[in-house]
């Protein structure tokens, strides 16, 4: 339940505490003095969406905090919304996300307001009340029906797409073998290209290397004054000395290293010069061979192993064209055996919703006969759609007859404000019963009711508030009459600013509150002894 709000700074609000009770907590108040201001509070504690639009004009932030109980434990929930926007949630003291505050705060409280009345009128949402109402049985059924309809949508999506692409594969199909042969004639190597540009500039050059090489290589051996002869012919008369000391030893190493280096250079030098041969036919092969290297490059990728790997993806999909018959009889086959689950899955599905709605329409007209609907029938009707939705095979209405003799029809034909109204109170008493709701919050439950419908209404109130906490925000006097805890809003003006406040009333107060909604400001000790006996009959047992 609900112990304690702290609001700062929200809207007109500048500062209120409120210190809710068990049982029935009332809230009343004039028109425009900032009832449901105090809802939209607490709604943004539970979880809801922020506004920059909520903070005090002149403040920088609005704070609500609510302390409650929560599965025999205490918890703070604190929001700041900052006039710049920014967002902030926490949970006992520490930091959480709004999803994780929306999720407690789901297992806290319930708010009910006018826009729930229209949504009841949406046939789209019936069928979540009976799914609801006995969730234990549905939910293992609904959560196997939407493995099977994710299951089917899966499959049936490939199938779709392969038949949706066979015209084009066709035409692919020749498009597709040209390209594949193109690239295996080509019979390319990676880093081929690399090697052959390598290639064709020393065969273009080959004139030019050749005669340098060969003047290098002429100098180190050519002749008895070549380099490589002379200093064979030094490295021996140093040889020849060595044992006569050390340092003549170590530099006739070094000269020795020196010299087979200059060996080896000449081989290779001799090597280069051997392949430098130039052709006219060589170059030309290798120029064509880059040429259609570059050509496919432009097609296929920008490099060899683009190329290649561009070659393995059109190979692929030529496999499935080939074999296009093969893979549309296994998926046809797989949609098939999906459909099959799917529809076995709904029809389980469906059998727990009709079990479910039959003691929920049972239900519901119970509590329509304590709230003046005494003719009331009720009946949750079934149909089945064209196809199999993600909802299942079922298509869901509440249909209402209020009066002897008139026939069932659709909610949205049937029912008045007030009519809908006492409906949603109904489904809440038996919702708030099964989803162990602890408080639930009702703002104008009171729409479109008075006399002693009203007075119904807030007996039913007073009797749900026996197993829940409430709080509700109304208008009416023999709703407020009801109450067990009552607090009045109202606004204050100094010369520049609004002020609105929260004040719990005594027993005393509580009963001039009410004698003013029954008579208005001027409160007399006949409206008084009204107050007092309109507070004694509605909290009488229906």
């Amino acid at each position: 339940m609900i112990n304690h709000i702290r609001i700062e700074n929200f809207a007109i609000i500048e500062h209120t505490e409120i210190d809710f009770t068990e049982g029935l907590n009332i809230i009343t108040g004039e028109t425009g003095s900032g009832k449901s201001i105090v809802i939209e509070a607490i709604s943004l504690a539970l979880g809801s969406r922020a506004d920059s639009a909520f903070v005090r004009h002149g403040a920088s932030k609005a704070v609500v905090q609510l302390a409650g109980e929560l599965d025999g434990e205490e918890i703070v929930i604190t929001r700041e919304v900052s006039a710049a926007g920014k967002n902030l949630c926490k949970r006992n003291g520490q930091l959480v996300t709004l999803g994780e505050l929306s999720e407690t705060c789901r297992r806290l409280a319930d708010i009910h307001g006018q826009y729930d009345n229209q949504s009841l009128l949406n046939p789209d949402n019936h069928i979540r009340l009976v799914d609801s109402f006995q969730s234990e049985t549905i939910s293992p059924l609904k959560e196997a029906f939407s493995k099977a309809y994710a299951e089917y949508q899966a499959v049936k999506t490939k199938l779709n797409k392969l038949l949706t692409a066979e015209h084009d594969n066709l035409k692919k199909l020749d498009f597709y073998r040209f390209e594949q042969t193109e690239i295996e004639n080509a019979d390319l190597t990676p880093g081929e290209d690399e090697a052959l540009a390598e290639r064709i500039s020393l065969l273009q050059n080959s004139e030019k290397i050749f005669a340098a090489i060969e003047t290098s290589y002429g100098l180190l051996n050519d002749g008895d004054q070549s380099a490589l002869s002379s200093l064979g012919t030094g490295l021996h008369a140093l040889q020849s000395i060595t044992e006569y000391s050390k340092d003549i030893q170590a530099l006739s190493e070094e000269f020795a290293d020196i010299y087979y280096r200059l060996e080896d250079l000449s081989a290779d030098l001799r090597r280069i010069r051997e392949d430098v041969t130039f052709t006219p036919e060589e170059l030309d092969d290798a120029i064509s061979r880059l040429s259609l290297i570059d050509g496919l490059k432009k097609k296929y990728g920008n490099s060899i192993e683009e190329i290649l790997a561009y070659y393995d993806k059109i190979s692929e999909e030529l496999n499935q064209i080939e074999n296009f018959d093969e893979v549309k009889a296994q998926l046809e086959a797989e949609t098939a055996k999906a459909y099959e689950t799917l529809v076995e899955k709904a029809a389980l599905l469906s059998d727990a919703r009709k079990a479910s709605a039959k003691e929920l329409e049972a239900a519901i007209e119970h509590e329509l006969h304590d709230l003046n609907f005494s003719s009331a029938r009720l009946s949750i009707d079934f149909n089945v759609p064209e196809t199999i939705g993600a909802d299942g095979g079922d298509l869901v209405e509440i249909l209402i007859s209020t009066n002897k003799g008139e026939p069932l029809k659709p909610l949205v034909k049937v029912a008045s404000g007030g009519e809908i109204s006492r409906m949603m109170l109904a489904i809440k008493n038996i919702t708030g019963t099964y989803d162990n709701i602890p408080t639930m919050i009702f703002d104008e439950i009171d729409a479109g009711i008075s006399g002693i419908t009203a007075s119904i209404v807030g007996r039913k109130l007073h009797q749900i508030a026996q197993n829940h906490q409430i709080i509700c925000i109304t208008h009416l006097p023999q709703i407020a009459a009801s109450g067990d805890t009552h607090y009045r809003i109202f606004k204050e003006e100094t010369e520049n600013s609004t002020f609105t406040t929260v004040q719990p009333l005594s027993d005393a107060e509580t009963i001039d509150e009410i004698a003013r909604l029954l008579g208005g400001e001027n409160i007399t000790e006949t409206t008084r002894k009204s107050a007092v006996e309109l507070m004694e009959l509605t909290k009488q047992k229906i």
